[in-house]
C-alpha cells in the first residue's frame, strides 16, 4: 500500500489557508490569520512519528470508547480460552510481544475488531456463527494481522492530523510519551470504526490471516470458511448490518483469498480444528436465545 505524504498534504492545506487569509476570508471554522502554519506541519509530523508505548496507549483509549456502550460477556472460561487462542496465534505474527488482549463482549452482533497496540474484541454473536476453533483463529488471525499493520493506527493518525490542520488545534509533538498526542488521536475514533477501513486493508488482513492461523498449527481454511457462513447471512440481517457496512462483502474476500490461497497455500493443508474445546466452551453462548 503507498504511503500517505500526511505532513506534505498538511502544508499544502495551510499554504492553502494562507491564500484565503490574504483575501480577508475564514476556514475549517477559526480565523486563518491566527494559525501558525511551521505549528501545524510540526504537529502533523508529530503525528506521524507515534511510539509504541503511545500505540499501546492509544489502544487503550480507543478500546474504552468502543467498549463504553457494551459489557464484556461474563463467562470466566470462555474469556480465558479466547485469551488462550489470541495469544497462541498473535505469537505467530510479526509482532509477538505486543501486550495482546483479546475478550469476547456481550453483543448478538456479528463483529470482530482490533485497536492499535493489542487488543482485539470479539463479538457473542461472531462466537454464535462459528463451528470449531480454526474459525476463530482465522478471525482472530484477521484482527491480530489490523494490528501488527497498523491499519487503524494509520487511518486515525490520517484523520486527525486533516482535524488538526483545519482547526488549528496546537499539539506539539514532544519526545516520548505525550498525552496531547494521544487525546488528539483516540478522539476521532468512532467514525472511523462506523464507516471502517479501506478495502484493500480488509483483502491484505485476511491474506495474513490466514498465514499466521497457519503457523499456529491450525487449518488455514478456518477464515474462508466463516467467510462462507457469513456469506450465507442475509444482508438485511440487523446483526450484520455492521459488518458488512465496514467490510467489503463476504463474497468478494472469498474471491480475493481463493486466489491468494490457489496460487500461495497449496502446501498448507491439514492443521487443528479442535472441535471438542470449542463446542464444549462455546456451548451456552450458541444454545442461548438472541436477545
Amino acid at each position: 500500500m503507498r504511503p500517505v505524504h500526511v505532513a506534505g498534504i498538511a502544508l499544502a492545506l495551510a499554504v492553502a489557508a494562507l491564500l484565503v487569509a490574504c483575501a480577508g476570508g475564514k476556514a475549517g471554522g477559526f480565523n486563518i490569520p491566527n494559525v501558525d502554519v511551521n505549528q501545524l506541519v510540526q504537529n502533523v509530523k508529530g503525528l506521524q512519528a507515534v511510539s509504541e508505548p503511545e500505540e499501546i496507549e492509544i489502544g487503550g483509549g480507543v478500546t474504552e470508547t468502543l467498549l463504553g456502550a457494551r459489557p464484556m460477556e461474563n463467562d470466566i472460561e470462555l474469556q480465558r480460552y479466547v485469551n488462550v487462542v489470541g495469544l497462541w496465534v498473535a505469537r505467530q505474527s510479526e509482532r509477538p510481544n505486543l501486550p495482546w488482549h483479546f475478550a469476547v463482549n456481550d453483543s448478538d452482533y456479528i463483529n470482530a475488531f482490533a485497536t492499535p497496540g493489542g487488543n482485539v474484541i470479539i463479538t457473542k454473536g461472531m462466537i454464535r456463527v462459528l463451528h470449531n476453533e480454526s474459525e476463530l483463529a482465522g478471525v482472530i488471525g484477521h484482527e491480530v494481522s489490523h494490528v501488527v499493520r497498523k491499519h487503524h493506527l494509520n487511518a486515525i493518525r490520517k484523520n486527525a492530523a486533516f482535524g488538526l490542520v483545519m482547526q488549528g488545534v496546537q499539539v506539539t509533538a514532544q519526545s516520548g510519551k505525550s498525552q496531547e498526542l494521544v487525546n488528539a488521536l483516540v478522539g476521532p475514533t468512532k467514525d472511523l470504526y462506523a464507516r471502517g477501513l479501506d478495502k484493500s486493508d480488509e483483502f491484505e488482513a485476511d491474506r495474513m490471516g490466514v498465514v499466521i492461523a497457519a503457523r499456529a498449527g491450525y487449518d488455514p481454511w478456518g477464515l474462508p470458511s466463516a467467510l462462507q457462513t457469513l456469506a450465507g447471512v442475509n444482508p438485511d440481517d440487523n446483526y450484520v448490518k455492521l459488518l458488512f457496512k465496514t467490510h467489503p462483502a463476504p463474497s468478494a474476500r472469498l474471491e480475493k483469498l481463493g486466489i491468494a490461497m490457489s496460487t500461495s497455500f497449496d502446501s498448507i493443508t491439514g492443521g487443528s480444528e479442535s472441535n471438542e474445546r470449542f463446542l464444549r466452551v462455546t456451548e451456552r453462548i450458541r444454545t442461548a436465545p438472541v436477545k
